[in-house]
């Protein structure tokens, strides 16, 4: 297996997907000449051409509308958003017409939109947003969130064969800092299976995203004070992998549920009740939350970083779990 960085294992899960199915085609701004505002199909306009891999102009809701209309003839368009932020301008086709036309009927919609997302470089607070949350709450779309690139790999295969709408959130922090082992041959990793990151016996972790290894790096350093982390990766939080989190709580009685995007109404809300009405009687201590505060993303590198969760904050957190 080749050792790819995150953004190199989805440039070779989509550009497999393009050349296993014709009906495979990119769309966004800068995609094509330019390769993409990070880098993640370029090249892709000079194997497959530029009637599969089209430049568009700064119009999300016209990129997303013009894929919503091509799946519904057959086609399996990937939009990207240059960053997550700007798909609130492709809101309505999103959530109130993709989301809702087989429900209304009955028609397939197999659309991907690629979402460069997360904060961690300066990007400010149009940028930085972690917008999974928003549409997570709406029946019909999908939001898919990988942590590794072997995920990051297999996922972008599930989330292109699937007859939904897949909102695809690559966390840009993760680009080119994470490696790993990436299979070299095509694979699927199913939508809605949480992968456990790291067995522990003390408090769990559920997570996703880049605090996988925000959290990973709490848990090593509670090690050496015996405590014993589990981290639940979601991998993707609609649907949500609710029967590993409650296996996972009632194994160590004790769950922190992590996430980057802001406090109030984050999808962390929901894990967090969801384990309160259904493991109540296995938990030792309340479920704790941490997340960043209600604010815009800082642009200043100090202010960020107080806003983005941290590794100390983390074991802060865990700590007082542990001890409860």
């Amino acid at each position: 297996m080749a050792e790819l960085t995150y953004l190199q294992a989805i440039s070779d899960g989509l550009r497999g997907e393009m050349r296993r199915d014709k009906r495979v085609f990119v769309i966004g701004e800068d995609v094509g000449v330019y390769g993409g505002a990070f880098k993640v199909t370029l090249g892709f306009q000079e194997e497959f051409g530029p009637w599969r891999v089209i430049d568009a102009p700064l119009a999300e809701a016209a990129i997303v509308g013009g894929c919503t209309g091509a799946a519904l003839m057959g086609m399996r368009p990937v939009a990207e958003m240059q960053f997550s932020d700007f798909v609130s301008c492709a809101w309505d086709q999103l959530v109130t017409v993709a989301a809702k036309q087989h429900y209304r009927a009955g028609t397939p919609v197999p659309i991907v939109v690629r979402l460069p997302s997360g904060g961690g470089f300066s990007g400010g607070p149009f940028h930085s947003q972690n917008p999974e949350s928003s549409f997570a709450h709406v029946p019909g779309l999908k939001c898919v969130c990988p942590a590794t690139p072997a995920d990051a790999k297999g996922l972008i295969a599930s989330a292109i064969e699937d007859p939904n709408p897949v909102l695809f959130f690559e966390h840009k922090h993760l680009y080119r800092r994470i490696k790993g082992e990436v299979p070299d041959e095509r694979y699927t990793v199913p939508i809605g299976k949480a992968r456990l990151h790291r067995e522990g016996d003390d408090v769990s972790v559920i997570t996703w995203g880049a605090m996988v290894y925000t959290a990973s790096e709490a848990a090593d350093q509670l090690e050496g004070e015996g405590i014993s982390v589990e981290i639940v990766d979601l991998r993707s939080v609609l649907p949500w992998d609710k029967p590993a989190v409650l296996e996972s709580v009632r194994k160590t009685s004790k769950a922190l549920v992590l996430h980057e995007d802001t406090h109030t109404g984050g999808f962390g809300a929901e894990i967090a009740a969801t384990i309160a009405e259904e493991a109540f009687e296995d938990l030792d201590a309340p479920v704790r939350r941490i997340s960043a505060p209600d604010a815009p993303v800082p642009f200043s590198p100090p202010l960020e970083k107080a806003f983005i969760p941290q590794v100390e904050d983390v074991a802060r957190g865990l700590k007082a779990l542990a001890e409860y």
